[in-house]
């Protein structure tokens, strides 16, 4: 820790909770040991948005979180939900949670709607784009760390 503080953030599932929304986690070995030693506060922003675990999945309507953060697309659960509000109150759940904790690295899980960076799935399609949170936290400067 830097001065009472987390090192880093994590997407929760890579520490080994399962946050994902199948109840699953995505544990990567070298993550989890950065937990252990108190240097990642895990965090899940589908959770933090108000959403149940397990869920349906979601997608990006179209675009990207970008396009979420700028109010041009939406982001659709499989049944035809409309979640935006959601993955937007847990982005910035995260965000107020990472800037009170002083972390400026973010180790976030690629292809999802919420932490996706550099690839996530819009109309079942893989493509290039961030998530809603990816999105976020670069605006503000995080450094993203895709795993």
């Amino acid at each position: 820790m830097r001065g009472g503080y987390f090192v880093f953030g994590a997407s929760a599932c890579l520490v080994g909770l399962n946050t994902r929304f199948d109840g699953a986690n995505k544990l990567d070995a070298s993550i989890h040991r950065l937990f252990v030693e108190g240097k990642i506060i895990p965090l899940c922003p589908e959770q933090l948005g108000g959403l149940s675990t397990p869920r349906l999945r979601a997608e990006i309507a179209e675009g990207s979180g970008e396009d979420v953060l700028d109010g041009k697309s939406a982001v659709i659960l499989e049944d035809g939900t409309d979640m935006t509000l959601q993955f937007l109150r847990g982005a910035n759940e995260v965000l107020r949670i990472v800037n009170e904790l002083g972390i400026r690295r973010f180790y976030m899980k690629t292809k999802s709607p919420s932490c996706g960076v550099g690839k996530i799935y819009v109309n079942g399609k893989l493509q290039k784009g961030n998530g809603v949170c990816a999105a976020l936290l670069l605006r503000e400067g995080i450094e993203l760390i895709p795993v």
